[in-house]
């Protein structure tokens, strides 16, 4: 006798995918509360929970949950297949997008919006993190592509170049360096430097001073890049950001000056990537034409 049903499976599997009841629910067209009855009476079925709740986060599923998603997908395509369908419903085919978390406000809506026109029969869900866990979720295979910058991948990945990006240092009116038109990493070596706390983003902004034979001094390192310019914006230091809105305000309403840093060797190239160097699968190599053609030269 089955004790938990195909719809069921179907459903947690859909959670699993999309990280939350509201966003799998909207997907599958049903409402929370059926999505959250079918958990419920899975987990207590199983003896064992699926995913970990915690206010104000995703969903994340447990090592058993991972297990029960494979096993539960593996389930759906085989009843696919019995019933000769010969094109995927809704959540039989999936697609798992990543996005750096600076770069997130400003490409993610887009290339979501361009997925969905371009593979309407792909389940799309999305992660937004920092370089150290989006690397170990391609390598892990829980990200199929992800949206970054060319930092601290080696030759396993397969990289398309969207874009190139240059910095800017961001600063209070009342800075000394306020009134100039750009600034140079030479110029900013006696000024201390608010960088981001994610590691290889802090390492990326050091190592361009030190290979100039540079020797900055960091004030803070900050939690996002938010908090990074409210610090620049009442006189901490001078924030450096590759990804930085456009208005000349902090959240806190305090002003801000926004100056390129020309130097050539600090740009660099915001990529399309995934881990493994052989042929995409046919979804993923339709998304990455997709993307390309949505983000490149953006």
């Amino acid at each position: 006798m089955l004790y938990i049903s195909l719809r069921q499976y179907e459903y947690i599997s859909a959670i699993g995918w999309h990280g939350s009841l509201s966003a799998a629910a909207h997907q599958l067209n049903v409402s929370q509360p059926a999505l959250s009855n079918a958990l419920t009476r899975v987990e207590a079925h199983l003896g064992y929970p699926l995913f970990t709740r915690k206010r104000g986060s995703a969903m994340a599923l447990t090592p058993q949950g991972r297990r029960f998603i494979e096993d539960a997908d593996q389930l759906l395509s085989n009843a696919a297949r019995l019933e000769g369908s010969n094109t995927p419903g809704p959540g039989a085919t999936r697609m798992r997008l990543g996005c750096f978390v600076d770069l997130a406000p400003f490409l993610l809506a887009p290339a979501l919006h361009r997925l969905r026109d371009d593979i309407p029969d792909v389940s799309v869900s999305y992660g937004v993190d920092g370089f150290e866990a989006m690397i170990a979720g391609m390598t892990d295979g829980q990200i199929d592509l992800a949206i970054t910058y060319d930092l601290g991948m080696d030759s396993g990945f397969t990289r398309h170049k969207l874009f190139d990006s240059s910095p800017r240092a961001i600063l209070s009116p009342q800075h000394p360096l306020a009134r100039a038109r750009h600034v140079t990493l030479a110029d900013l070596q006696d000024h201390p430097l608010i960088l981001s706390r994610e590691g290889l983003s802090a390492q990326h902004i050091l190592g361009l001073f030190r290979r100039n034979g540079l020797t900055p001094s960091v004030a803070h390192r900050a939690a996002s890049l938010e908090l990074q310019r409210s610090f620049a914006a009442h006189g901490e230091g001078i924030c450096i950001s590759y990804a930085s809105p456009s208005h000349d305000v902090s959240y806190d309403h305090m002003p801000l000056v926004s100056l390129p840093i020309p130097d050539p060797e600090a740009t660099e190239a915001v990529v399309l990537a995934r881990h493994g160097t052989g042929p995409a699968d046919p979804s993923v190599a339709v998304a990455e034409r997709a993307l390309i053609a949505c983000l490149g030269n953006a």
